[in-house]
This record gives structure tokens, sequence and C-alpha cells, in this order.
């Protein structure tokens, strides 16, 4: 996607049907996270701007430092004041998992539907045979209708349900 917040959609939609197996941070801090890799490129023109990061190895090692840094950031808040925006305190590390493992593979899937210089499959392959097989228009469609629908079914729930437990914080 020519845009992190492309990836975000899909997220919103899994973690507004699983608020409490899916942190919705996880999954964006992974998709941020395999970006910065594309930013550094670009701004120093390098290629392929999708490199390691954007392999099934890369992801993987995302999601490890993803969970991570969660676990770092919740140890570090136990004894120093850090603000807990968006309840990202209270997520547990499954959640933070999942939400990151969804984030890192779908960023590699999504990207690998468009961008011709991913391997998704490296270093054992350089085929990428996700290219192409779905329009650009309607891979950006989807992914904008993705999150209105999540958006929709987390207002929905507050407003049908209006019980605490049905209020999930977006992490």
């Amino acid at each position: 996607m020519p845009f992190t917040p492309f990836h975000f959609g899909p997220g919103a939609a899994l973690h507004s049907v699983a608020p409490k197996q899916v942190s919705l941070l996880g999954f964006c801090s992974a998709n941020v996270f395999i970006d910065f890799e594309s930013l550094y490129n670009l701004i120093h023109q390098r290629y392929p701007v999708h490199a390691l990061l954007h392999t099934c190895i890369g992801a993987t090692l995302i999601v490890a430092a993803t969970v991570l840094l969660f676990m770092l950031c919740r140890w570090f808040a136990s004894r120093f004041w850090l603000p807990d925006l968006f309840g990202w305190r209270q997520l547990n590390d499954r959640q933070v998992l999942f939400g990151a493992a969804l984030g890192a593979y779908s960023h590699l899937v999504l990207d690998s539907l468009m961008h011709d210089d991913i391997r998704p499959l490296a270093p054992f392959s350089d085929a990428n045979p996700l290219l192409n097989l779905i329009p650009l228009g309607a891979l950006h469609i989807a992914c904008i209708a993705s999150g209105i629908l999540g958006a929709i079914i987390v207002v929905g729930r507050w407003y049908i349900c209006g019980n605490e437990d049905a209020r999930q914080r977006v992490g």
C-alpha cells in the first residue's frame, strides 16, 4: 500500500469483531515498524524499497520486536510514569501478539499484491505469487471499506450494548 494507514482498515475490522483477542495498537504498530524500512530506503534512494521487513522472515521479526517493545514499555511504565493512551497498559501479551502478527502478515500480503519489488518468500524464492492478483483500486476500496465496517461495528457495540464490557478500548 502506498501509505501505512490503508493497512489500518483491515486491523479495525479484525479488532472490532474480536476486541478482547486482537490489539489494534499491536496491529498498527507492526504496520508502522515495517514501513520504516520503506521510508528509509526511499529517503536514501535504495532499491528495492521493500526489502527484508517485507518478507515472511522480516514480518516475523517485526512481530517479535513489537511484542518485546510492548513488554519493555509495560515494564518501564510500572517503574516510571508513562501516559496510558488508548489503555495500552491493560493489553496482555497475547492480545499484542495476535494484533502484531495479523498486522505484520496482512501488511506483507497487501503490499505483495501491489509492489513488484517485494519478494515475500526471500531468501528461499524470488517469486511474488500475489503480485497483481487484485486490481489496485479494488484493493484500496477493500481496505477503506473494512475500516469503515470496523468503525461501524465498534460504535454500534457502544450504543447498542451500552455496558462497560462492550466499550473496549482502542488498544
